[in-house]
């Protein structure tokens, strides 16, 4: 008979829990996962392997290499340990802890993870060996230091997804800043990579000083700066609108959004393939997903209030930055461009404030991540070889690198959202959302996804079909196997998503 327990070590569940009865190997392997893993190991473990990493000689650089990977797949292993523990019947935060940091001023490092953040650990846990992998024969110099700054990279990202308190969230915010500063300005491939990562610091810093200013404002007012209270306070509306450009002026700079968005195709064309990998995989989601877990729930007649304003600019956004791509000539700068475009159609299903909206938002959030990711890889196997980037040089690669041409294929498609792959199903749920608010707004985005398609095939057409160009390009060969290695999850996970048998009961708006 089933009766209820509560699950050890897990701070802030419910009381009583009934779960069914499960065969004896099964309901203990259960509890050793809920005893011997939660946050804070997760967190702790790539702090740990770049410890190691101090003592190790810069000469021995195949061992550091070795050891980063494992560490990084490790941290993966343990997110997934994580997400085979997470109970999706409820929309409480899960494996919370807490760690008394300034108990006087009442702030304290409190961690858990929803259902919406888990999938963001998870992408981050995923793309990070994918880094690892990518430069372990291009990046010559520095090589421990590469290693080890991916490593405390993913431990700032895993912790802004796990921080339930405002302040806190904001440390681990910006500090992420420090290490993609250090690595488009040491490993960047042009000259102008200093110049740019000064842009990318200053754009994102001088945003987030107005977030701070009103999360001091929240401190002073309410007395505590953890979510779970904050969530339940009402704050007067005249606060609200003020709170909530505060924190516009943050988030939007991330996403980012028209005009603000200059940074990133200057960011992209000169951080290393890996830098844009993580730049595109992770740290654009952090803008949306702060809309998501603060601005919206905490906030919710400003952000009624501002909703128009959202819709506009992300419109701008999609049709300029759509336009601005049919122009490139880099095939970096092209992807930088068509980032800024699916992440404004993520705006539009957020601030819809459905259940398809929101629902599509984060299902395209978590596939932009691998397609964008996968086409700036497609474009690194190919500067590693070429070392070029203008599309004016390509050509015929269809008949040099058969292989490479239909793994371009398919991450090509994928951006285009076409059916059957993981971002059809999120733009879908977007334009469902976003129809049943304001029509028009959709249309101007459904304008955009065919601009899409036409930037997306004139891309392909002009890289893999045609004529070979000898008089540019030499050595012609298809991808290796640590390259096929790095491709193939990617594929899985563009090509599958996992949808629910049934929406979840309370909405979150």
């Amino acid at each position: 008979m089933d009766k209820p327990i509560t699950p050890p070590f897990v701070l802030g569940a419910p009381s009583a829990v009934v779960l069914p009865t499960n065969p004896p190997n099964v309901s203990m392997l259960r509890q050793f996962c809920e005893c011997y893993f939660d946050l804070s190991g997760l967190i702790l473990c790539p702090v740990l392997g770049s410890i190691i990493l101090l003592f190790i000689p810069n000469s021995r650089i195949r061992l550091i290499r070795f050891i980063g990977l494992c560490v990084s797949l490790l941290t993966f292993l343990y997110s997934l340990v994580l997400w085979m523990q997470f109970d999706s019947s409820t929309a409480e935060f899960q494996f919370v802890g807490t760690i008394r940091w300034l108990p006087h001023e009442n702030i304290n490092l409190y961690m858990g993870l929803d259902g919406i953040s888990l999938f963001f650990v998870v992408l981050t846990t995923f793309l990070i060996p994918i880094c690892i992998l990518v430069g372990w024969s291009s990046i010559e110099s520095y090589g421990k230091e590469y290693v080890i700054v991916f490593l405390i990279c993913e431990f700032l990202m895993i912790a802004v997804f796990c921080m339930l308190d405002l302040l806190l969230f904001y440390v681990f915010f910006e500090s992420v800043l420090i290490p993609m500063f250090i690595t488009i300005g040491v490993w960047g491939s042009r000259r102008r990579k200093i110049r740019a990562a000064y842009q990318f610091f200053l754009y994102t810093l001088l945003g987030s000083v107005f977030m701070l200013l009103a999360i001091l404002l929240i401190f002073f007012q309410t007395g505590t700066t953890d979510l779970q209270i904050l969530l339940t306070t009402e704050f007067s509306e005249r606060r609200q609108i003020f709170l909530w450009i505060a924190f516009f002026a943050s988030f939007s700079v991330k996403v980012p959004m028209v005009p603000v968005h200059i940074w990133l195709p200057e960011a992209h064309v000169e951080a290393p393939t890996a830098g844009s990998v993580i730049l595109a995989g992770i740290l654009l989601k952090l803008g949306t997903y702060g809309f998501l877990r603060f601005s919206i729930p905490m906030f919710p007649e400003a952000t009624l209030c501002f909703t128009p304003f959202i819709y506009t600019l992300s419109a701008i956004a999609i049709l300029y930055t759509s336009l601005t791509t049919l122009r490139q000539i880099d095939l970096k700068k092209i992807i930088a461009y068509s980032s800024v475009a699916h992440m404004n159609f993520v705006t539009i299903g957020m601030f819809s404030l459905n259940i398809q909206g929101i629902g599509g938002s984060i299902l395209l959030m978590l596939s932009h991540g691998l397609v964008s990711s996968a086409l700036f890889l497609c474009v690194g196997v190919l500067y590693d070889r070429h070392k070029t980037r203008l599309v004016k040089y390509y050509g015929g690669l269809v008949s040099t690198m058969p292989n490479f041409s239909t793994i371009f294929l398919f991450f090509t498609l994928a951006n285009m959202s076409l059916p059957g792959t993981s971002s059809f199903v999120g733009e879908f749920l977007i334009f469902v959302g976003a129809f049943q608010i304001n029509s028009l707004v959709a249309t101007l985005a459904a304008l955009g996804m065919i601009l899409g398609a036409a930037y997306s095939l004139w891309l392909y057409n002009r890289a893999v079909l045609g004529n070979v160009k000898p008089n540019f390009l030499h050595k012609f060969s298809d991808p290796n196997g640590r390259e096929v290695t790095i491709f193939l999850p990617l594929i899985v996970g563009g090509a599958t998503v996992e949808l629910p048998k049934k929406w979840p009961k309370n909405k979150m708006v």
